[in-house]
């Protein structure tokens, strides 16, 4: 059932039809159409809890790089966000300093919301003037494979119609 509901309220078309709802109360959860429909939610709500606790092997796959060496400090004023130039690649770079950066972060995933925050900058916010370890450094680009892959999870959602 947690995994049937999770993957109800990761839906942008559930988000989107019960918006007043979900600001104030507990949003009512569709009564799923068929047993098919049921279990295609369970999966992918599982999926979405297993990203979310970085337990996914997805999270493993980056889909970012750190190609600078330097001192990893997170700067004040940063993190800050560079779209890539039109046909550099995908994604932008997302700088620590004056030099390094996560490179390939796709600018979606730098303005995704989970709740009132946007976890791919919080993160980074949090640490400022601190030095990222190595660990810190895979954390971050664990983190920004789960929002990517969350966000092809959520469209993936509301082709399967229950709302």
């Amino acid at each position: 059932m947690l995994d049937y509901i999770y993957a109800v309220l990761h839906s942008p078309v559930y988000r989107e039809r019960y918006r007043a709802f979900l600001k104030i109360d507990f949003p009512r959860v569709p009564y799923p159409a068929d047993a098919d429909t049921f279990w295609r939610l369970v999966a992918y709500g599982g999926a979405l809890r297993a990203l979310h606790l970085l337990e996914s092997p997805v999270v493993d796959d980056f889909i970012t790089t750190y190609p600078a060496d330097g001192d990893n400090r997170v700067e004040k004023g940063y993190p800050r966000f560079s779209p890539s130039p039109a046909g550099e690649g995908r994604g932008g770079a997302v700088f620590i300093n004056e030099v390094q950066h996560f490179a390939g972060v796709p600018e979606s995933v730098w303005n995704f919301y989970i709740g009132g925050y946007q976890p791919a900058q919080k993160w980074l916010k949090d640490r400022r003037e601190r030095v990222l370890a190595f660990d810190d450094l895979l954390h971050y680009q664990r983190i920004v494979a789960a929002l990517a892959a969350t966000e092809r999870l959520m469209g993936e959602i509301d082709e399967v119609k229950f709302v």
